[in-house]
């Protein structure tokens, strides 16, 4: 059963560069068909797709981040980073890594929660001077 753990700071300073990382155990995160995704929930509001990395290192990211956001992937470690710069108080949330279920011939719907198969426990980030 594959597990995803995140890890990073709890706090970050406004403009400043987060930096998180999900560590996978019991999968290859190059196995076939599967891709790897950050999503937060800011307090009060829903989980929000931020972006994704596929088995190829493909990546894919959200309209409202596409600028800010930057996933990649450590093959040797078995992890993936999420980097989000310029962070401002809203980006306070609880960040999650989560694993798509395998596409097999069709398209994931990486923005729906239900694409998921996967989660790590999350991570509070708050983003304060």
């Amino acid at each position: 059963q594959v597990q995803l753990q995140e890890s990073g700071p709890g706090l970050v300073k406004p403009s400043q560069t987060l930096s998180l990382t999900c560590t996978v155990s019991g999968g290859s995160i190059t196995a076939n068909n599967y891709a790897w995704s950050w999503l937060r929930q800011p307090p009060g509001k829903g989980r929000e797709w931020m972006g994704t990395i596929d088995y190829s290192g493909v990546t894919y990211y959200g309209p409202s981040l596409r600028s800010r956001a930057s996933i990649s992937m450590d093959t040797s470690k078995n992890q993936f980073t999420l980097q989000l710069s310029s962070v401002t108080p809203e980006d306070t949330a609880v960040y999650f890594c989560a694993r798509a279920r395998p596409r097999y011939g069709r398209s994931w719907r990486l923005d729906q929660i239900n694409e998921y198969d996967s989660w790590g426990q999350g991570t509070q980030v708050t983003v304060s001077s």
